[in-house]
């Protein structure tokens, strides 16, 4: 399984991109795909998480109506739409898909296959 993410980059405060992560194979079969982050010097943190069929979403206090995750699982491809950023955005953000199946999966360890990620730079 080969996740591919894509979509960050140098941007500006207050700019909203939209990442993708693209998989090489099924994602309704995946399940459960997440977003994930992690700063310069700081540990991987959840961001957001979605179900198999897109109907449960779940999101970390950062990003709560802040970020948007969605899927299109006839592109397998899922999304995070994101939301006015600030520096304190600055990250490489990852996708993973989980082999579980269930609401709340925010644990680095609760996913079983990682996308490279993608670097989004934010600047002031």
């Amino acid at each position: 399984v080969q996740l591919q993410a894509s979509g960050g980059g140098l941007v500006q405060a207050g700019d909203s991109p939209r990442l993708s992560c693209a998989a090489s194979t099924s994602i309704f079969d995946l399940g459960w795909l997440g977003w994930f982050r992690q700063a310069p010097g700081k540990e991987r943190e959840f961001v957001a998480v979605i179900s198999r069929t897109g109907g449960s979403t779940y999101y970390s206090d950062s990003a709560k109506g802040r970020f948007i995750i969605s899927r299109d699982n006839n592109k397998n491809t899922v999304y995070l739409q994101t939301n006015s950023l600030q520096p304190e955005d600055t990250a490489v953000y990852y996708c993973a898909a989980a082999k579980a199946s269930r609401y709340g999966l925010k644990r680095v360890d609760d996913y079983n296959y990682w996308g490279q990620g993608t670097k989004v730079t934010v600047s002031s």
